[in-house]
């Protein structure tokens, strides 16, 4: 299992804003484009959400890895745990939790592991820029949920503060006017999907 601190700002955009800062954004080099499937995992009596927990797999380039996100002073803690893709399918179509590191942490938060179902589904098309220099990463998404079709640009970086700040740079020079947002797309799949 690895952990790391995420912190990312979001916007919320458009379909028409999606598409100008998708072209403002696809003459950099190294933008790369994947398709990604997150499968959202909670108690149907929402108990992960009561104690701020997120947990979700997520199927990317027929990989699976489970994630468990806690919060943190600044950003969301995160801890993954590689799974099989007999183990992914076994919580996905069963809520059979698989073992390892992930439940182990959750069980240590008196979470009982029985009681987690996949509640929402999300596919997202992703296009990401990476730029190791500047320990930054720039991702628009195209997300799907439900009977909803959403667009949002996020920014990591090393801080809160600094990923808005790129978000300003991005946006402002294209006459976007935005809002930080902070309802997360578990948050919108799950309110989707009741």
């Amino acid at each position: 299992m690895n952990n790391n601190v995420e912190i990312e700002a979001k916007v919320l955009l458009t379909k028409e804003q999606y598409s100008i800062v998708y072209g403002s954004l696809k003459t950099e080099k190294g933008i790369e484009i994947i398709t990604q499937t997150n499968f959202y995992i909670d108690s149907k009596d929402r108990i992960l959400k009561d104690n701020d927990i997120a947990l979700r797999i997520r199927e990317k380039r027929d990989e699976y890895i489970l994630t468990v996100k806690t919060p943190m002073s600044e950003g969301l803690l995160e801890k993954n745990q590689l799974l099989d893709s007999k183990e992914a399918n076994e919580m996905i179509e069963s809520n059979i939790f698989p073992k390892g590191e992930v439940g182990d942490f959750l069980e240590l938060l008196d979470i009982d592991l029985s009681k987690l179902v996949v509640l929402a589904k999300m596919s997202t098309k992703r296009a990401t820029l990476e730029k190791k220099d500047t320990r930054e990463r720039i991702s628009l998404d195209i997300n799907t949920y439900g009977n909803k079709v959403d667009y949002e640009l996020e920014v990591d970086k090393t801080a809160m503060a600094l990923a808005e700040n790129r978000i300003e740079e991005i946006l402002k020079p294209l006459n976007i006017k935005y809002e930080i947002n902070t309802i997360s797309k578990q948050t919108r799949a799950l309110c989707e999907a009741c």
